[in-house]
């Protein structure tokens, strides 16, 4: 995996360099017996779970590991091109400098330290939530284990945040608190999966894709169905490619459940209401499950969209399509938020069998409970404070300002790319990422083929070493045969997202004339 986007040499040195620090003892397989013989390893490369090394996830993987390095490097007075390495690879809001949200890190102090509920500094709506998530935590105390699908308060919190925001009613049983969204996607779409051969479960899932779906798909050993979003569209979702790839899949799999993401990651598009609707048909009509990935709710920019739920449009569809199975889901990673590390999430179940919601409870009581202290912020996220509460004010000053600069950034990087030679960028609408097209010149694809690299992963590479610049390559996230591209994020605070984009620009330009046919 590594190869395919560092240099043979270097690769082949860092490799050599790892295995010498996890073997024991020279050229064994194992530790040393009494005897001086060697003992062979129980868990080798060959012997360990296959699935697991088909697993990947680029936006973790090789040129990630690559710009640590680097940083390293930095610190010790190692000469480099670039004074910083801007890690724009992942959507980690406050790794790139933003401030926390202050209601939201108030209730989540005196939720861990229960002391500061006496503080009369802090405003009383943030003592009188922290005073009802306690209330609901066994003992009083965030660090006690909480029922598996999570506190009860807290659940009947997001319910009623989703009647809110779509006007119809919402079960708290319904409703799974979860690590993130990620495990929640992960524990659906295991339900999901079964057979072999054509009986075996397929799975839909966009082209370009965020690889948490693929890398799912690959450890449960279900079939990856790509459809592909249609980049000269800005990225739509078109319901005859849907079809075709549905078709396709039936001759080899057994489609079961249709994966969307809305707004898009990698993409950055935003899903029209009639959209949805055409989406919602087609999964009725194909009889498939349908996720619903939705943790960019919040994250709006572009003029005329707008974000619409799967819920509340399968609801408004009426009676026809009241069956239809549906699974949301929502975290405090992204939106106004950005709180990656509390892993705080949820997912809604609609039109579940009864006897089959219960093996997913079952299923997430393996894992006892997600982490309490994420439950709490996620409470946070849904019950926030309302207009006359003390923190109403600042705290909408606080999620405008956040999000205005976000739709800002979104905007400049979007026209940066575009006014550069031999790339072209869609619009950002919506989410924390661009995911612009690269025209690579012939030379520099043949330069990557003959490093056994993806020509997107050489770029790249190159990008990181020359300008210290840590994006991940297009193709692992997917795109069209004989496109190029890469993800960035739009997170580096104002000042930085200059530094990045004249330093980009610089890179681009001397590859592209290095490279020029």
């Amino acid at each position: 995996m590594l190869s395919r986007f560092l240099p043979g040499h270097s690769a082949s040195r860092r490799l050599s360099a790892m295995s010498s620090h996890l073997t024991n003892g020279p050229h064994s397989n194992g530790p040393t017996g009494p005897a001086g013989q060697t003992r062979p390893k129980v868990l080798t490369i060959e012997s360990m779970n296959p699935l697991v090394k088909k697993v990947e996830y680029a936006v973790r993987g090789p040129i990630v590991a690559r710009a640590t390095e680097l940083e390293k490097e930095l610190e010790k007075g190692v000469p480099k091109p670039f004074s910083q390495v801007i890690k724009a690879n992942i959507g980690d809001a406050h790794a790139m400098g933003q401030k926390p949200i202050t209601f939201l890190r108030q209730v989540i102090s005196m939720c861990v330290n229960p002391d500061l509920l006496g503080d009369e500094s802090i405003p009383a709506d943030a003592r009188q939530r922290a005073r009802r998530i306690l209330q609901g935590c066994k003992g009083g105390s965030l660090g006690s284990y909480s029922d598996s699908v999570g506190v009860e308060v807290i659940r009947k919190d997001v319910a009623a945040y989703i009647e809110r925001r779509d006007g119809f009613p919402s079960d708290p049983d319904n409703i799974f608190l979860s690590t993130g969204a990620s495990d929640a996607i992960k524990n659906m779409i295991k339900l999901l999966v079964r057979g072999s051969g054509r009986d075996q479960t397929g799975v839909m899932i966009p082209i370009p894709q965020y690889p948490l779906y693929s890398a799912v798909v690959a450890e449960l050993n279900a079939v990856q169905v790509n459809y592909y979003l249609d980049e000269d569209n800005n990225w739509a979702l078109d319901i005859s490619e849907l079809e075709r790839s549905v078709k396709e899949a039936r001759e080899h799999c057994s489609p079961r459940v249709l994966c969307v993401i809305n707004p898009g990651n990698p993409t950055g598009q935003v899903l029209s209401k009639e959209n949805i609707q055409e989406i919602i048909k087609f999964a009725a009509r194909e009889h498939l499950f349908l996720m619903a990935d939705e943790v960019y709710q919040d994250n709006i920019y572009a003029p005329g969209c707008a974000f619409h739920s799967f819920k509340k449009t399968l609801m408004e569809l009426g009676p026809e399509y009241a069956g239809l199975e549906l699974a949301s889901f929502h975290s405090t990673s992204k939106g106004y938020m950005g709180e990656c590390g509390f892993r705080g999430g949820y997912m809604e179940v609609i039109n579940m069998d009864p006897a089959v919601k219960l093996q997913l409870k079952k299923l997430v009581s393996t894992k006892l409970c997600p982490p309490v202290s994420g439950q709490a912020t996620m409470d946070c996220v849904v019950n926030p404070p309302q207009p006359g509460e003390p923190s109403y004010e600042s705290f909408s000053k606080e999620k405008t300002h956040v999000l205005q600069s976000l739709a800002e950034r979104a905007k400049l990087v979007a026209e940066t790319f575009n006014s550069i030679d031999g790339v072209t960028c869609n619009t950002v609408q919506g989410a924390m990422y661009a995911f612009p097209r690269i025209h690579l010149p012939r030379r520099a694809i043949e330069k990557a083929q003959s490093l056994g690299q993806s020509p997107d992963g050489f770029y790249a590479l190159s990008l990181l070493e020359e300008a210290g610049i840590c994006v991940v390559p297009g193709s692992g996230f997917g795109q069209r045969e004989g496109t190029y591209h890469f993800r960035t994020t739009i997170l580096p605070q104002p000042d930085k997202l200059k530094v990045f984009m004249d330093l980009f620009t610089n890179f681009h330009n001397n590859f592209m004339r290095e490279y020029a046919d």
